[in-house]
């Protein structure tokens, strides 16, 4: 057992350096820090108030779902961050590219991820066609997180789970 998650690990590692090398590119930093922000606390309650507040009917429903889904689905990232403290990569794996003021908090969900999935899935429930728009928006915010160095694949990977369960639920029982 130890043997397999020391391969997994070692194959996310060079997963992640494969994404984390082009950090000096500028047009890919430029992106990459831009779209990050879109699964940033800011962006994401903002978006959700906004679409609640304009909106009417069945998109102000589905904009309260995914309110229900931001804030649920950072429960079990709060608790998962507490319970398996993982070091982020910057700190971990040598010669990580990273950005000026990186986060200090523990790797192990991405919450920025988390949280894009868990307001954009309703969405996509509400209206599938738009899952052409906001399921790469979600997948680029992902990758945007390894790229600047602050979390493993499987972070991200755990995050976008955890953002599409709690989407899917509150978007069914709301």
């Amino acid at each position: 057992m130890t043997r397999l998650l020391l391969t997994c690990y070692n194959y996310e590692c060079q997963l992640f350096r494969k994404i984390n090398r082009y950090f000096k590119n500028k047009y890919m930093n430029c992106f990459f820090s831009m779209i990050t922000n879109l699964g940033g606390a800011l962006f994401t309650i903002s978006a959700v108030l906004f679409l609640i507040l304009i909106t009417s009917s069945q998109t102000r429903i589905t904009a309260l779902a995914s309110a229900a889904a931001l804030a649920l689905s950072h429960v079990p990232v709060f608790f998962c961050k507490r319970f398996f403290p993982r070091q982020r990569p910057y700190i971990k794996l040598e010669k990580t590219m990273f950005p000026e003021k990186p986060l200090r908090d523990h790797s192990f969900p991405s919450g920025h991820t988390t949280a894009i999935f868990s307001v954009i899935i309703p969405f996509v429930l509400f209206l599938p066609i738009l899952s052409t728009i906001l399921i790469p928006i979600g997948i680029f915010v992902g990758i945007s997180r390894i790229y600047l160095g602050l979390h493993y694949p499987s972070d991200v990977i755990v995050g976008m789970v955890i953002g599409c369960v709690g989407g899917s639920l509150c978007f069914y029982f709301i």
